[in-house]
């Protein structure tokens, strides 16, 4: 059944009347666009928010204007070293996680970057979250009802005709700025899959496409690519408000309570990626991220 809201609903609207007292919420990449909204309207509604960012000093910036109880933190995804001493410290200052909304990204690197031998995209998008949510596993199943909320994009439909390259995680046997974003989104959508398979304890997680924003997810694209998109995309483009709703209504609504591995956008269940629901090529990743981080 669709909800009553769409893709013009803001944050605020769909959490009117949610009352998120005693409950604590952990975001990722909080000093800017929807990260920072979707910090506000948590805080606002009531919960403890945990917001990261790649430092503290962007994360205390961002939190200094939040309303209610708010801590920041500093969690660089793409050092998987910095992600475990985040983790440490949010479970030292959380026991419980109610809400974790993987938001943080990066998009449409250029030139092929890597971390630790990695494509960058999916190191950041994909790893530095897996990392994080599998070592907050406790706290997160010590909530009771609690949810992970993935923030991927339509763009995991365009993700490789395999899915995840796995022979090129590295990404230099041919590299494609999008198709290397699609990659990874389409990860996020695996992980969010894959993690409902591994929670149990009333736990959920579902993925989202939170819609075409004008943010600075973009800032690492050439110029003169961003203007153009931004022309061709602005009949079709959401304000932040409107685009962290769906991360919003994913993470409070009661209409959701026992919702698992679905994916969403304009704050209602939508079609993903048919590769996203291959089992064989979920546990393919789960496996193979493992053995990347260290957990396996």
């Amino acid at each position: 059944m669709a909800s009553k809201f769409n893709k013009r609903s803001t944050a605020e609207e769909v959490t009117e009347g949610i009352d998120l007292t005693g409950k604590t919420v952990l975001i990722t990449g909080v000093n800017s666009g929807i990260g920072t909204e979707t910090m506000r309207v948590m805080a606002l509604r009531g919960a403890h928010v945990i917001g990261t960012a790649r430092s503290l000093e962007k994360a205390s910036d961002a939190a200094a204007e939040m309303p209610g109880a708010v801590t920041p933190m500093a969690c660089e995804l793409t050092d998987q070293e910095d992600v475990r001493r985040c983790a440490a410290a949010v479970a030292a200052a959380a026991p419980e996680i109610d809400i974790l909304i993987a938001n943080a990204g990066i998009m449409a690197l250029p030139k092929l970057e890597q971390v630790n031998g990695i494509e960058k995209q999916f190191a950041t998008n994909h790893l530095g979250h897996f990392l994080l949510v599998n070592l907050l596993k406790e706290q997160i199943k010590a909530a009771g009802n609690a949810r992970v909320v993935v923030v991927s994009s339509s763009a995991h439909l365009q993700a490789p005709k395999e899915g995840i390259q796995f022979d090129n995680l590295s990404g230099e046997h041919g590299y494609g700025a999008f198709r290397a974003y699609g990659q990874s989104k389409l990860a996020n959508v695996l992980f969010a899959n894959g993690l409902n398979q591994r929670l149990g304890d009333g736990a959920t997680a579902n993925s989202l496409h939170p819609g075409v924003i004008g943010t600075n997810l973009g800032r690492h694209m050439n110029p003169l690519l961003t203007g153009v998109m931004g022309l061709f995309m602005m009949p079709f483009a959401k304000s932040v408000a409107q685009g962290a709703a769906t991360q919003c209504y994913v993470a409070t609504s009661a209409r959701l309570d026992g919702v698992a591995g679905r994916y969403f956008a304009d704050c209602n269940e939508a079609r993903s990626n048919p590769l996203a629901s291959d089992r064989r090529l979920g546990d393919r990743l789960w496996k193979v991220s493992e053995e990347l981080v260290g957990l396996a």
